[in-house]
């Protein structure tokens, strides 16, 4: 089995920057593995149409990539664990994960005995080494998102269950939970303060702590902060930002901005 490039980095303390994909385009992601991220996340969550046969497809495009391929599932059911993992998926992010138990059924579906209950069938998954089995358990990355209230004051327990590697902030999501108005880098006081408390909880627990960021300028203060898990923007965020440069450049004025949370 390839080494899990991302829990390496974790282990030396190093942060990971990484790059969302929303399309689930398959070259598009060939090349977005190339950039030089240390890592792709497929996000069939809120990613336009990205079913399991393109988020497979998108896995494939990844194979002779150093990124690692990560995927954000829908839901925490045991299915698309097995459907993404036995694809070759290095890890999976995990939404809505609101307390101790939520994180202990992700572990359940995620890790094989004694540590869980996955089913073996790794089909594409073994093509790449003989030792899957003996290795998964180690090597798969499993990141839970806390983006609630609720899932903050419990940030503690979830960050101490055995088998969960990193907590991740959706700030949009914990935003509305605290009645915010949804976005990025959201600078409310309570939400940074609740922001503080998982990423010292993810620290007390040993774990890894990442938060979705704005674009590369938050990338860079976030890794000062302490997290270790920023996506520099989305496939569709730098497709965005390109073409509308290249009309501001051509016409000398800039479109509107339409741009989402994941784009």
């Amino acid at each position: 089995m390839r080494p899990n490039r991302l829990k390496q980095l974790w282990r030396e303390g190093k942060p990971a920057l990484g790059v969302w994909v929303s399309t689930g385009d398959p070259y598009v992601v060939e090349s977005l593995g190339r950039a030089g991220f240390d890592w792709v996340l497929i996000d069939m969550q809120h990613g336009m149409g990205i079913d399991v046969g393109r988020a497979v497809a998108c896995l494939q495009a990844l194979s002779g990539a150093e990124a690692v391929a990560l995927v954000r599932l829908p839901w925490n059911q045991p299915e698309y664990f097995q459907w993404v993992l036995d694809a070759g998926a290095q890890g999976v992010l995990v939404p809505l994960v609101n307390t101790p138990e939520d994180a202990r059924r992700a572990v359940q579906a995620c890790r094989y005995p004694p540590l869980g209950n996955r089913s073996f069938g790794p089909n594409r998954a073994r093509l790449y080494g003989p030792d899957y089995f003996e290795r998964a358990n180690d090597e798969v990355a499993l990141l839970v998102q806390v983006e609630t209230r609720e899932a903050v004051e419990q940030a503690e327990a979830i960050a101490r269950v055995e088998g969960v590697d990193a907590l991740y902030i959706g700030p949009a999501d914990l935003a509305i939970s605290m009645g915010l108005p949804p976005g990025l880098d959201v600078q409310d006081p309570a939400h940074v303060a609740a922001c503080r408390r998982v990423l010292e909880a993810a620290r007390a627990a040993g774990k890894a702590a990442g938060i979705h960021c704005a674009g590369p300028e938050e990338v860079v203060r976030r890794f000062q902060e302490g997290w270790v898990f920023c996506p520099a923007g989305s496939d569709i965020g730098f497709v965005n930002a390109g073409a509308r440069r290249a009309v501001e450049v051509v016409r000398g004025t800039r479109p509107a901005e339409g741009r989402g949370v994941y784009g």
